[in-house]
């Protein structure tokens, strides 16, 4: 991996220009490859330019949070394999991996796309939901790439069949997870005056703030549903509102590709 200097990104930015020739509100290609990963109840890869992961889903039957007994469980969490980049060491999830479950966490669960009551079996006994995200290569914005395959894994996602009170993963159901819409993380960065869509992992160094967006599409119309703030800057009134704007347009290009 080859290392850019900060200023550089900077100067290249502030003459209206990227390190790879693309438009500011223009993201890199994305591929998705849904049910990789046949042990799990659903999974999808998701390369987004040189960034790639794996997300899998795994269901087993669980006891509901105490404040919610009629609703089922979700559970975000995400590891980054040393192998994707040198930044990643081995041992517990790190402050960056932690960071990344979170925000992909809260899009799905303020998102409501899923219907937890439908999760819920009998008292005391719920469907338990875990997203288990991979990165396995490092080139930037990570959060938008781990959304796309938590819900495109989520919609591959089929309940497994019951027997004995017990969850027999090797028989997967037909019935897939109650789901409504589709929420999508967009990540905008800010370098000096100007705002990007999509930062690579150059761009994200050299990143002033940074702003991801989370949308759902309801009822033929799309809402935001999350946000998440970084970076040690801040934006204007203005500026927000041009991400509110393109976060919307960009999460349904996005969203169409998941679909």
């Amino acid at each position: 991996m080859i290392e850019l200097d900060v200023n550089l990104v900077k100067e290249i930015v502030e003459k209206n220009d990227r390190l790879d020739g693309r438009k500011f509100d223009e993201y890199r290609e994305v591929v998705i490859e849904p049910g990789i990963v046949s042990s799990a109840e659903g999974s999808a890869r998701v390369k987004l330019g040189d960034t790639m992961l794996v997300a899998g889903v795994k269901m087993q039957i669980g006891e509901p949070f105490p404040d919610t007994p009629n609703e089922g469980v979700l559970i975000v969490s995400a590891e980054l394999v040393p192998l994707a980049s040198p930044e990643f060491e081995s041992g517990p999830p790190g402050e960056q991996a932690i960071e990344l479950a979170r925000v992909v966490d809260r899009a799905i669960r303020e998102s409501k796309c899923i219907d937890f009551k439908k999760l819920f079996i009998k008292e005391g006994k719920v469907w338990m939901v875990f997203v288990d995200i991979d990165v396995l290569d490092h080139d930037g914005n990570l959060i938008d790439a781990a959304g796309m395959a938590a819900a495109a894994a989520l919609i591959n996602a089929r309940i497994p069949q019951i027997e004995n009170d017990k969850a027999v993963s090797d028989k997967k159901g037909t019935e897939g997870l109650p789901l409504n819409g589709t929420p999508i993380s967009t990540t905008f960065v800010k370098i000096g005056s100007n705002i990007l869509v999509d930062p690579n992992l150059a761009e994200f160094k050299a990143l002033d703030a940074r702003l991801t967006v989370g949308t759902i599409d309801i009822g033929g119309k799309i809402k935001v549903c999350s946000m998440q703030k970084g970076g040690s800057s801040g934006f204007t009134v203005d500026e927000v509102e041009k991400i509110l704007e393109l976060a919307e347009k960009k999460g349904e290009e996005l969203r169409k590709k998941v679909r």
